[in-house]
């Protein structure tokens, strides 16, 4: 029942046609008319026709448009009948088919005078209000609401109130001169206004035509006393008229502004035709200055003609234009970028190595992987070879590469940080006609190179965002293709502009969050954490230097020997990379910084004690907590920042066999304990079990830390194996941990994040370690001296992994697994 309503400049043209078919047009109320409508009987039952965006008045007369079902068919059943009908407004005029408790409880009755079909095939009526009513009850809903109301109660001012005559008269004066003021009130309106001779429908006609909300409106109708009502229009009506007047002094403000823009161009037109004359003209000369510049330039012709264009559009604008600033801003650009400006490089690969080696320790694979790209390229002359994503940890030195690689080729190094990313206008570039618009930041760096093949490197690809503003990742698409990228097209620019020549690397700490299409496009080369030795000796080549360096520290004022960097490795650090450690070392280094400017006494060579007192307590650091309780087991976990342990707990007790999960476990890890449970209900006589007493235990499993989200395949074995400990009460294998995935036929799946897994599997004080046997090729990978302590089972079934994990032995006080109850028990003695 959706109804709109016509402004007031329709009223006359409604009018009109309403004489042209010599219907009698409603005038404005007299004092006698309005008795009359006062005094009329308002019925104990009315068909309610919702308004949208106004209030009907008593006496006022008001056009409205009708395009919901349920208006069309009120107004149709009215107009047969005695055409009265019950008028109200919505609360909320976006409710399409509104109930009664959307609708305000006091309306106004109102005849329909005349239903009029429109040109535009809508249904327009003129309907007058009547008396103000109030909403009792509904008493139908379809096909249009009708419902049960009562008079509303009306409070008279006496005739010779001269309070109330004075605010009348407020009143009309204030409309009048709003009238005057405002140049979208017709002028016909005064003289309408002048013609009122009733009070109460003065103070209606006016609260039906003010600039006025509906809510506003709908709570002057709803006072009672006509005075306390016309105080409130009053007070409207000087808020209107406020605003009119402010209106009217910033219009004639804003036209004295712009006759004295026009004055000062007149003046700045003849300022430059004397420059000219006298040849000193600035603007002129830095144009000129523009053209020197192109000439000297190496674009194809493509770029020569829209600069040529560009510059020409310049000379014949005005300066004091704010286009002009556009233009010149964008023929900035243009020769700012280097067009076919390339660095020399060099393809030396035994300084590549000797650039690579001094900057990076270990990470022998990937500095491999990068001097065979580097082959590549030289061989081949060109740049048109799989874009490099370095993945892996955070601290492990993805970035920094990217520095040696562009120092051990000889080119320019640039970096665009991608994290948090989210509009797509940041690649491509804002179109020139937006304010502020500005190349992408792709073209922002290539200009900030200054050559047209450094190296580029894209930073934390995998945190780029996407919402409203648009897609970057998709953006990268073309950037990042080498069949694509020879024609980048910027926004800004309107050009192609080639970026085949340049090398992209891209960083991420996580595959899974890179946009497929996006992924496909580059080769992966993965970068696992540190070992303890390899951090040892990154912290003596490298971090201690800088740091000494970085604090102001001469190498004989301070030593960090071997022993005490294991130390903060094991105990003030837990990270695959090194960040963390740089961290650590650089608050020593502080310390004997401040000692030193203070000139106090401090060890030369760092001992443990002085750690305490620098860095306090050490943390505790994930340890192998034993074997006495059956169903605890060790798994290895991967994290975005390197490998870590994780114990699972499983315990039983006397129930139906229900299965409960707890400590933030994903839906992967919760289906990992599903099929290791039915899996051993499945082969309960190889743990020399009953298949009955599964339905007579519950099985808890819970992995501490539960503030922290798990999920994964990788918990599969140990779940298993917590799961058999804790039924069996066997106790596991001493300093054993686990990973694999499990299938409900028994197999052990390989997993990722093998090196990582082992890196905190040594960390933890472990000694042997379960995998399977796909997984062998991952430690293959791995130096032999990092995991000469460690011994490796490779299993390909879940059985082997029970077999191995658990021992013969039970804990001290094992549970009674008997699940007989007490009855079977009395039978038997019976």
């Amino acid at each position: 029942m959706t109804d709109n309503f016509n402004l007031k400049d329709l009223i006359p043209a409604l009018s009109d046609s309403i004489m042209d078919e010599d219907t009698e047009f409603i005038p404005l109320l007299s004092t006698e008319d309005e008795d009359i409508m006062n005094n009329e009987v308002v019925p104990d039952e009315l068909s309610i026709l919702p308004l949208r965006n106004t209030v009907l008045f008593p006496g006022v007369v008001i056009p409205i448009t009708v395009s919901r079902d349920k208006s069309i068919s009120l107004i149709k059943d009215a107009y047969k009948g005695d055409k009265i009908i019950g008028v109200v407004s919505q609360k909320n005029d976006t409710i399409e088919d509104p109930a009664l408790e959307d609708l305000n409880r006091v309306g106004t009755v109102a005849q329909i005078i005349k239903m009029l079909r429109m040109p535009d095939g809508n249904t327009t009526v003129i309907i007058q209000g009547k008396r103000r009513f109030e909403i009792k009850e509904v008493k139908q809903t379809e096909p249009y609401i009708r419902a049960a109301i009562t008079a509303f109660t009306e409070i008279m001012p006496e005739k010779d109130d001269q309070e109330f005559i004075a605010l009348t008269s407020s009143l009309k004066d204030l409309a009048l001169q709003i009238i005057k003021l405002s140049p979208l009130i017709p002028s016909e309106a005064g003289f309408a206004l002048r013609n009122i001779e009733s009070p109460s429908f003065l103070v209606n006609f006016i609260s039906s035509n003010m600039n006025a909300a509906v809510a506003e409106k709908q709570e002057i109708l709803e006072v009672a006393d006509l005075k306390e009502r016309a105080t409130k229009v009053l007070g409207n009506l000087t808020k209107e008229l406020q605003i009119l007047e402010l209106k009217n002094q910033i219009q004639t403000k804003v036209k004295v502004d712009i006759d004295k823009q026009q004055r000062d161009y007149f003046l700045h037109q003849q300022m430059k035709t004397i420059q000219e004359e006298l040849g000193e003209n600035s603007f002129t000369q830095d144009i000129q200055g523009m053209k020197d510049r192109a000439k000297e330039k190496k674009w194809s012709k493509e770029v020569a003609d829209a600069f040529e264009k560009a510059i020409s559009k310049l000379e014949r604008m005005n300066p004091n234009a704010a286009e002009f600033s556009i233009q010149t801003n964008y023929l900035e650009v243009l020769l700012d970028l280097p067009w076919g400006e390339n660095s020399q490089d060099n393809f030396d690969l035994k300084h590549a190595e000797k650039v690579l080696d001094k900057d990076h320790f270990g990470m022998e694979k990937v500095k491999e992987r990068i001097i065979e790209h580097l082959a590549v390229l030289k061989l081949k002359g060109n740049m048109k070879s799989p874009i490099i994503c370095l993945y892996g940890p955070p601290g492990v030195g993805k970035t920094s590469l990217g520095k040696s690689i562009a120092e051990a080729l000889g080119r320019k190094y640039v970096r665009m940080s991608l994290g948090g990313l989210r509009d797509e206008a940041e690649i491509r570039g804002h179109r020139k006609t937006y304010i502020g618009a500005m190349p992408g930041r792709v073209l922002q760096n290539i200009k900030k190179a200054g050559t047209s093949n450094p190296v580029f490197i894209l930073d934390e690809i995998d945190k780029v965002g996407r919402d409203f503003h648009g897609d970057p990742s998709s953006a990268l698409l073309e950037v990042l293709d080498p069949e694509q990228n020879n024609t980048f097209y910027d926004n800004y620019v309107e050009l192609d502009y080639d970026l085949s020549n340049v090398m992209f690397i891209a960083t991420s700490n996580s595959l899974s969050t890179i946009q497929p299409a996006l992924r496909d496009r580059m080769e992966i080369i993965e970068i696992n954490g540190y070992t303890i030795e390899e951090k040892i000796e990154i912290a003596k080549r490298h971090l201690i230097p800088k740091q000494l360096g970085e604090q102001g520290l001469k190498n004989d004022q301070l030593a960090i020997s071997t022993e005490i960097l294991e130390y903060l490795v094991e105990n003030y650090t837990r990270e695959s990379g090194v960040r963390g450690l740089e961290k650590v070392i650089a608050k020593i280094v502080r310390n004997a910084a401040k000692s030193i400017a203070m000139e106090q006494k401090y060890n030369v060579n760092v001992a443990e004690k002085d750690l305490v007192k620098i860095l306090g307590p050490a943390h505790a650091k994930d340890r192998y907590q034993g074997n006495d309780v059956a169903g605890v087991v060790t798994g290895l976990a991967w994290t975005s920042v390197g490998g870590d342990i994780l114990f699972v707990e499983a315990s039983i007790t006397r129930g139906n066999g229900k299965l409960t999960l707890t400590g933030n476990l994903g839906d992967v890890m919760k289906e990992s304990a599903v099929i290791a449970l039915e899996y051993l209900k499945a082969h309960s006589e190889i743990l020399g079990l009953k298949p009955e007493i599964f339905d007579s235990w519950n099985v808890h499993i819970h992995v501490p830390e539960g503030a922290t989200p798990k999920d994964g395949p990788s918990a599969g074995i140990t779940m298993l194996t917590a799961i058999a400990s804790a039924f069996t009460q066997r106790k596991v294998k001493n300093q054993l941990a686990m990973t694999g995935e499990i299938t409900l036929r028994g197999r052990v799946l390989a997993v990722g994040g093998i090196k990582e897994k082992i890196l905190a599997a040594k960390r933890a004080g472990i000694k042997e370690i379960i995998l399977c046997i796909d997984n062998k090729k991952d430690i293959e990978d791995i130096k032999k001296e990092y995991i000469k302590d460690l011994k490796f089972h490779y299993v390909e079934k879940m059985i082997d992994v029970v077999k191995l994990a658990l021992l013969k032995e039970k804990v001290e006080h094992p549970l009674d697994l008997n699940f007989k109850d007490n009855k079977d028990e009395k039978k038997k003695k019976d």
